[in-house]
C-alpha cells in the first residue's frame, strides 16, 4: 500500500519540505563515497548514525539529530521523501514555515527517544526520517481525518489505485508499526518500528494545541474532518461541498 497523492491543496509555498528534502538527498550523496567499503560505511555510521548505546551509556546525543538526514538505501530515501512530499506541505500550511520545522525536528527527536527507549543497550546504528515523518502523518490524522488519499495497491501483477480517506490509511499504517514493533526484537537490525510508532504519537500531540485553538470537536464537526481551504464551501447545514483541485 503505498499513497501516490491526497486531494487536499495547501496555500502556501511548502519552503520546509522543499529545503528538508533537498538535505536529505544531500546527505545521501555525502555518505555514497563510503559506500565501496564496509569498513568505511561501519564507521561512517558510528560517527553519524543513532546507537541507542552510545547515548545511554556514553552520552553521544548528537547521532539523535544526525541520524534524521541519513538513509540505507535509495528506496528508503525515495519512501521516507514520498511521505513528506505528500502529507508535510499541509503540515506546513497549518503550522507556518518555522513552526513546521521545529515540529518536524522535535518529532524526529520524539522517536529517536522512544526507539532507545524501546532498545537502550542497542548497538545497532540508526538512520532515516522515518520517526520525523511520523511525527508529520500523526499530526495530519488529527488535522485532517478524512482528507482523501490516493493509494496504489500492488498484489503480484494486480495493481490499482483507491481513493480512501486519511483515517483509514494512517490508521493502518500506525497500526502496522505496532504489530511490527511487538512482534520484531527492538535491538535487531531491520525497521525501528517503535520510533515510526513513537514520532506517529508525538506528532499528534505536538498538533493538539492548533486542534484545541480550532475548537476540537467544534473543528471536525465543522469541516466534517476535510481540509479547510477556500475550495470547500459550507452549506448551511455543515454538509460540504467539495471542489476539486489536482495537488
Amino acid at each position: 500500500m503505498f499513497p501516490i497523492r491526497d486531494h487536499n491543496p495547501s496555500e502556501r509555498t511548502p519552503y520546509v519540505v522543499y529545503a528538508l528534502i533537498a538535505a536529505n538527498a544531500i546527505a545521501f550523496l555525502l555518505q555514497l563515497p563510503y559506500t565501496g567499503s564496509e569498513q568505511a560505511m561501519l564507521g561512517f555510521w558510528r560517527d553519524w548514525a543513532m546507537i541507542p548505546a552510545a547515548v545511554t551509556q556514553g552520552g553521544e546525543v548528537h547521532g539523535i539529530f544526525t541520524s534524521m538526514f541519513l538513509h540505507a538505501g535509495v528506496m528508503h530515501l525515495a519512501g521516507n521523501m514520498l511521505f513528506l512530499w505528500i502529507f508535510g506541505d499541509n503540515m506546513e500550511d497549518q503550522l507556518g514555515h518555522l513552526g513546521f520545522l521545529i515540529f518536524y525536528l522535535a518529532g524526529g527527536v520524539a522517536a529517536a527517544l522512544a526507539h532507545i527507549a524501546s532498545a537502550p543497550d542497542s548497538v545497532v546504528p540508526t538512520v532515516g526520517a522515518s520517526g520525523a515523518i511520523g511525527a508529520v502523518l500523526g499530526g495530519y490524522l488529527l488535522l485532517f481525518p478524512k482528507a482523501r488519499v490516493d493509494i496504489l495497491i500492488i498484489f503480484v501483477v494486480f495493481f490499482r489505485v483507491f481513493t480512501i480517506p486519511a483515517f483509514v490509511m494512517l490508521g493502518l499504517w500506525f497500526a502496522m508499526q505496532i504489530f511490527s514493533g511487538v512482534s520484531t526484537p527492538a535491538d535487531g537490525g531491520g525497521v525501528a518500528y517503535w520510533a515510526h510508532a513513537g514520532g506517529f504519537i508525538a506528532g499528534i500531540a505536538f498538533a493538539l494545541p492548533v486542534w484545541l485553538r480550532r475548537g476540537a470537536r467544534a473543528y471536525w464537526q465543522k469541516t466534517e474532518g476535510h481540509p479547510p481551504h477556500p475550495e470547500t464551501r459550507y452549506s448551511t447545514s455543515n454538509i460540504p461541498i467539495i471542489r476539486r483541485r489536482r495537488k
